[in-house]
């Protein structure tokens, strides 16, 4: 339930080696598919129809999951609302979760349904409502979704508008409360004048939030939430002959109502360069270009997005080439052009290196785009961001739902340019693209006056509560109706039944394959045809834990060092410096992602099956003969250490940090931040010899294991793997032994307090240990009592203090499942005035699960024929289904595991959830981490009845 842009632009996420010159014809042996191929792979075939009423239904077959994604979208956003009325329609999105005449409440039938995705959003141009569900539960989400559209205003009430105002406000707050979280608000405000459509924030003004009242509401739905104004799209293991007449049976009685007026609103151009200056509590200088540009459909938007690509986007970039890695002014960059139905957001970034001036950097930065504009774009950098973004379309192809599926881009397409195949349009315009086309369309747009906006670090001297609205100078928000003068009732419809959920087919997992390499690396591959892509991933029995035996934070620098340098040795090879690997990447439309979790280190590759084979050349020098430069180095060393900077400067971030230490002591193989970062003086002492012994250590073939997912036969992949890494060898010495079974700090309860100023939230995670391994069979009922705690939008946390109490935006608990020892977080950003009373909630809850207010017949049947119902979701695309092998493996399932679910759940009754809750979720031994305005905060603290320690943090 946030803000989301559109679904096709969201796509757009133990020797000494010595590097060898080589001629550079012979740096790649790459060929990649030609782009108009990967142009012909993106098809989502459709059929239309339209009611009498006026709604547009759109329907997309594909059989490969027994799913379907309900899509539907209403013409209104924020760029709808009038004076005194900022936030209203995302406000109103909200309201819309609230229940109807004939269903109490939504969510409760479609989590038991097996629904996944069951959420919405607001934008500047549309409103929309996702689930993606099990086909036998279609009926059931059809009649909800139209009860929503013909049957709400009878439901809406006083009490749940103004809880839901609260969630909101919260909402509000969670935004602002993050480094640079007050930029969207400066950004609207100096691009637009007063009353343009697109200056107020989609989240609206704290004024005008608290002046909405019941007589708003209803009158926001009849004038906007008809069939008329709204296309629904069902997409996935359903066709025309199925659809029709059941939306005509859900739909067809509701009558059309006044079409949403248009909105007149376009680009402005600045009369002159405008500078605007903000202090902030971040670790790092951030400068900004921005201008407001075409829209969507405009002729130049496709080119206006690749060359912003060009510049910045990519990660051989202009900026990321001149700034980041070659004059190393920067610790990150980006250009990106946000595209709406009426404009776009034009915006260059600079995060600028601690220690640079300020001067040296903004210079620089013009200085790049300055060039960009007199030279234009490169062929080759024309096909990288292009090749780039057609293979992000193809991979979008894997879902059927949800908000970037599509189901939504079919409807954006619909809604925005009249076509449902826009998509095809935008496509065949990239492939098509020439550097002179891109060079006229940034000539164009960027030579224009731009908002230069800088936040540097300090202290915050604005308050989001003041900002998101009009700002007109009045900043009165509408006079509330008299108390006194009653709102009028509602004619309700005559009562509608709710249709059964037919049963759901057995799940059908896909059947994994083996092989082995003859170094001895054991491959596994579960083959899928929905699109042409795979998933390659090398995992090593490595991760943070791993740091107990060298430095904090050794595994991520040394897994982020992979990608920056690769040279020759005797296994042969290619010299690639880092520039090189990221367009050898965007050339073969590939993806390469190195990283460490607590008990594994990975090397992802996301390859289009028409290259594999240089795609899997790529992964392999890498993985085997990372260059470990000394300048490049460095250069990362300082870009992890301004990360660590930027993460303690993020009430999460910060929390995260410190909390696994706390938890389970410093010394701990699980007591390591979880973010990997380790510390600055860790940071600081990294060397290209202290990571190359540490690549000796644990990056070998007799610690790692092969995952492939996506289009390709076991015969063509162990040929192609065998070529890459068939003849790496495992060195002599023995492997590394982590003590992740070494005992753990005793429990101490208490509250640990580090003291954020300024802040409109406090950040509350809090967390025990478990007597309980990962690996221990039989933790099922676990994992669905922790949905009915916390872990699920209905559980009790986030039922009383999100939507009874609305003190928070949202509040989860987790039970982590590593190897070693398990433990239970609870996660909850809250209003700061309610930051003790949210702790004493919590515990209270936890309590009463435990005791007077035990497990539903409810939530049984929610939670088991839920997850069975669901578990065709869970496995509909490739990263999915990787993820399930991978954590089968590491946790020692049997690989049937999945398909067993259904029999396990079908054997878990309220008994044994209120076991599963009375023995591991109580909060007997809670340690809570509070990071908040301490001067607000500790008295509130002091009364919960723990202790309190105030503690600073040092990175």
């Amino acid at each position: 339930m946030r803000p989301a842009i559109p679904a096709f632009k969201a796509l757009l996420l133990a020797s000494c080696l010595l590097p060898l010159s080589v001629p550079a014809q012979a740096q790649t042996e790459a060929k990649p598919a030609p782009l108009a191929d990967l142009v012909k792979a993106v098809d989502i075939p459709y059929e239309t129809f339209k009611l009498k009423n006026g709604l547009t239904v759109i329907v997309h077959t594909d059989r490969k999951a027994p799913i379907v994604g309900v899509t539907t979208y209403y013409r209104v956003g924020s760029k709808n609302e009038p004076k005194g009325k900022t936030g209203f329609a995302h406000l109103y999105e909200h309201l819309f979760f609230g229940g109807s005449e004939n269903v109490p409440n939504f969510d409760v039938p479609l989590e038991a349904a097996g629904s996944d995705s069951t959420n919405g959003s607001t934008y500047y141009d549309r409103t929309n409502y996702v689930e993606t569900v099990p086909k036998g539960a279609l009926p059931l989400a059809l009649f909800q979704e139209s009860d929503r559209m013909g049957h709400l205003l009878g439901a809406v009430t006083q009490d749940k508008l103004d809880k839901q105002r609260g969630v909101v406000e919260n909402e509000k707050r969670q935004g602002d409360n993050q480094p640079y979280g007050l930029i969207q608000y400066a950004v609207s405000d100096g691009l637009f004048p007063v009353g343009h459509p697109y200056r107020h924030t989609t989240i609206g003004s704290m004024g005008d939030l608290d002046s909405a009242n019941l007589t708003d509401v209803r009158g926001w739905f009849t004038d906007h939430y008809a069939p008329n104004n709204a296309v629904l799209v069902l997409s996935g293991d359903i066709d025309v002959a199925t659809a029709r007449p059941l939306v005509e049976k859900y739909y067809g009685d509701i009558p059309s109502g006044p079409a949403v007026k248009p909105v007149v609103a376009g680009p402005v151009t600045l009369p002159a360069t405008l500078r605007r200056e903000m202090t902030d509590q971040v670790a790092t200088t951030r400068l900004l270009r921005v201008w407001s540009g075409p829209n969507l459909n405009d002729p130049e938007s496709s080119a206006l997005d690749v060359g912003m690509s060009v510049l910045g986007g990519l990660a051989s970039s202009r900026l990321d080439n001149a700034l980041v890695r070659g004059q190393q002014l920067a610790v990150s960059v980006s250009a990106n052009v946000e595209q709406h139905e009426q404009l776009s957001v034009i915006t260059v970034s600079m995060d600028v290196k601690p220690g640079v001036d300020r001067k040296v950097a903004e210079a620089a930065l013009d200085a790049q785009i300055a060039s960009f504009l007199k030279e234009g774009p490169s062929a080759d950098e024309v096909k990288r961001a292009a090749t780039k973004e057609v293979s992000a379309e193809i991979g979008a192809l894997e879902v059927v739902g949800g908000f970037g599926g599509k189901g939504a881009q079919l409807a954006e397409g619909q809604l925005y340019s009249g076509d449902p195949a826009h998509y095809r349009k935008e496509l065949a315009e990239i492939a098509a693209l020439t550097p002179a086309t891109i060079k006229a369309s940034i000539d164009k747009w960027l030579s224009r006056p731009a908002l230069m906006l800088a936040i540097t670090p300090g202290e915050r001297t604005l308050s989001g509560d003041q900002l998101g609205g009009w700002d007109d100078g009045a900043n009165e928000p509408a006079p509330k109706p008299d108390a006194k003068t009653p709102v009028p009732p509602v004619k309700q419809s005559p009562p509608r039944k709710a249709p059964p959920v037919a049963p759901v087919s057995s799940l059908t997992f896909p059947t994994l394959e083996h092989a082995t390499l003859s170094n001895g690396i054991e491959v596994v591959l579960a083959r899928r045809t929905a699109v042409p892509k795979l998933l390659v991933n090398v995992e090593f029995n490595a991760g943070i834990s791993g740091d107990a035996l060298d430095a904090p934070g050794t595994q991520g620098m040394l897994m982020a060092m992979l990608d920056e340098g690769t040279a020759q040795d005797a296994t042969g090879g290619h010299t690639r410096n880092p520039t090189q690997i990221r367009e050898e990447e965007e050339r073969l439309g590939a993806e390469l992602q190195a990283g460490a979790a607590m008990d594994t280190s990975n090397v992802m590759l996301s390859a289009l099956s028409a290259n594999l084979a240089p795609s899997l050349d790529l992964l392999a020098d890498v993985v085997r003969r990372p260059a470990f430069d000394p300048a490049e180095v460095e250069r990362v060393k300082q870009q992890r250490l301004a990360s660590l900077a930027q993460t303690m400067a993020s009430p999460q971030g910060l929390a995260f940090h410190v909390f696994n230490p706390i938890l389970f002591g410093p010394n701990h193989p699980y007591g390591h931040a979880g973010d990997g970062l380790g510390t600055q003086a860790s940071i600081k002492g990294f060397t290209s010899q202290s990571l190359r012994a540490a690549q000796a250590q644990w990056l070998r073939p007799d610690l790692a294991r092969i995952t492939v997912v996506g289009d390709i036969t076991m015969e063509a992949l162990k040929p192609q793997l065998e070529k890459a890494l068939g003849d790496w060898k495992a060195p002599a010495s023995p492997k590394p032994v982590k003590a992740i079974d070494a005992p753990a700090l005793p429990a101490r309860p208490r509250i640990v307090l580090i003291d954020r100023p300024n802040s409109p939230q406090s950040m509350i995670v809090a967390g025990r240990l478990l007597p309980l391994k990962g690996t221990q069979p039989g933790q099922e009922a676990l994992g669905l009592a922790n949905e009915v705690l916390g872990a699920d939008f209905l559980s009790r946390l986030n039922s009383d203090l999100r939507e009874e109490k609305s003190w928070t935006y949202g509040v989860q608990s987790i039970v982590r499942q590593p190897v070693g020892q398990r433990s239970l977080l609870v996660v909850a950003p809250v209003q700061t005035d309610r930051t003790g009373d949210s702790i004493v909630a919590m515990v209270a809850d936890m309590k009463a699960l435990a005791s007077d207010k035990p497990v539903t017949p409810e939530e049984v049947q929610r939670v088991t024929d839920g997850n069975i119902r669901g578990l065709a979701n869970r496995y509909e695309t490739n990263g999915q289904v990787l993820g399930a092998i991978t954590s089968n493996r590491l946790l020692g399932r049997p690989e049937n595991y999945d398909a067993t679910l259904p029999t396990l759940y079908r054997q878990i009754d309220a008994a044994a959830l209120n076991n599963a809750i009375r023995a591991q979720l109580q909060p007997d031994g809670l340690v809570f981490v509070v990071v908040g305005d301490r001067k607000l905060v500790e008295p509130q603290l002091q009364k919960v009845g723990l202790p309190v320690e105030v503690t600073t943090v040092t990175p």
